[in-house]
């Protein structure tokens, strides 16, 4: 088994800015995250963007010097609980470094942050077809979100602005 270590990201670190803006890069190429690279705008702006918002929190798995996960997060609050709670969005590992529990552990890791911060729920959003992460989620207590049963299963909608 790989020796990887889990650490919350420290933007203030160049060895952590590149590892954010690499592993978001990857994850932005994969199929099952946005199948195309993250244009020079969003690449020359992401880090600032990340350090000037107040909410975020983003762990980062490493074997030995090289980054190999991530999970890139914000605290948002909800108005059902009256707390906070954290979503997840972006969960990556590299390929070559896939079905070894790695991301099991950055999410392990999100939930300690939550649970230590009075958080009421961890969020995630995750593509349909994208079996082998929603196995993931699931294995660690996710499900679909529903509020009120007859109203059926929440659904995550967006609008491109």
């Amino acid at each position: 088994m790989l020796k990887v270590e889990i650490m919350e990201a420290d933007l203030d670190r160049p060895e952590h800015q590149h590892a954010v803006l690499e592993l978001t890069d990857a994850y932005a190429r994969d199929p099952m995250g946005n199948g195309k690279p993250l244009s020079e705008e969003v690449r020359r702006d992401l880090i600032a963007g990340l350090r000037q918002h107040p909410t975020t929190v983003i762990f980062l798995a490493f074997q030995g010097n090289n980054p190999i996960g991530i999970a890139n997060c914000f605290i948002g609050f909800s108005t059902f609980a009256a707390r906070p709670l954290i979503n997840i969005s972006d969960l990556a590992v590299l390929p070559g470094y896939r079905e070894q529990h790695i991301g099991r552990r950055l999410l392990e890791a999100v939930e300690r942050k939550a649970r230590k911060i009075g958080c009421c729920k961890l969020t995630i959003e995750v593509q349909e077809n994208n079996h082998r992460a929603r196995h993931v989620y699931e294995t660690v207590g996710f499900s679909q979100a529903v509020y009120v049963a007859e109203a059926g299963g929440a659904l995550f909608l967006s609008k491109p602005l």
